[in-house]
């Protein structure tokens, strides 16, 4: 369905080049001891924003989010996680806040069920987005609401067996262009399409396809649990190195 992920574990803060794309995967599920050193690394925006989520699940997930994220971060600008301090842009979009590094890094975080992936560049804008494949959400309304026309005519004309899948291809790799712009939903998601046939390579039509490549994968850690990944990074010239987050 997507590109062959070949996840490596790092055991040290790899190189990152300028035409590199560094993709994270990381496993929310933790200990409450992990969980208490993470939530100890978060600014009080974050404590706040964790307090917010009714169910412990949620809460735990996001911490754990954050936390890697911090991690993952404090490893390239060789700062303590904690130290690190975000900015956001007029849409909400994180960066790591001006004077910590030159060239700067940027960096994208998403997680759902349990499962975060993290995008990370120098110089170029970047968007990453999961999701759990799931019937449950893959629903024909869904799909009318936020895929155009040409997406929906091609996800009916698969086998049914197969638009689950579809639906899921078309979604991560519609979120991860979003995300890469930083326009969050004012841009909408039926002004420009994406390939989603699981037998085809993700592709991106839009009036400003010249200034991004696509790429999806599979981020998956066990098999009984399908997850479909999509990459958005600005520029023709990058390649996609793929790690494992370890505790």
């Amino acid at each position: 369905m997507s590109a062959g992920a070949e996840w490596v574990a790092a055991a040290a803060p790899p190189e990152l080049l300028d035409n590199e794309v560094h993709i994270w995967r990381a496993s929310l599920e933790m200990d409450s001891p992990a969980l208490g050193r993470f939530e100890g690394l978060l600014a009080d925006d974050e404590r706040i924003r964790a307090e917010r989520f009714v169910f412990d699940r949620d809460r735990n997930r996001f911490i754990a989010a954050r936390g890697v994220l911090r991690d993952v971060l404090g490893r390239y600008l060789q700062r303590p996680p904690h130290a690190i301090d975000f900015v956001y842009g007029p849409r909400g979009k994180p960066a790591i806040a001006s004077g910590v590094e030159r060239p700067p890094i940027h960096f994208n975080l998403s997680h759902a069920h349990g499962l975060a992936l993290i995008g990370i560049t120098r110089k170029r804008e970047i968007g990453i987005d999961v999701e759990l494949i799931r019937p449950d959400f893959a629903t024909e309304d869904i799909a009318k609401r936020y895929f155009s026309p040409k997406e929906i005519d091609c996800l009916n004309r698969l086998p049914g067996e197969r638009t689950t899948e579809a639906f899921f291809l078309c979604w991560t790799r519609k979120e991860a262009y979003i995300k890469a712009k930083g326009d969050g939903l004012h841009v909408p998601l039926d002004s420009f399409e994406v390939s989603l046939s699981p037998d085809e390579p993700a592709q991106l039509f839009s009036a400003d396809e010249s200034r991004w490549r696509i790429e999806a994968f599979v981020p998956s850690i066990v098999p009984e649990e399908r997850y479909a990944g999509a990459v958005v990074a600005e520029g023709k010239d990058w390649r996609a190195l793929y790690f494992e987050w370890k505790q």
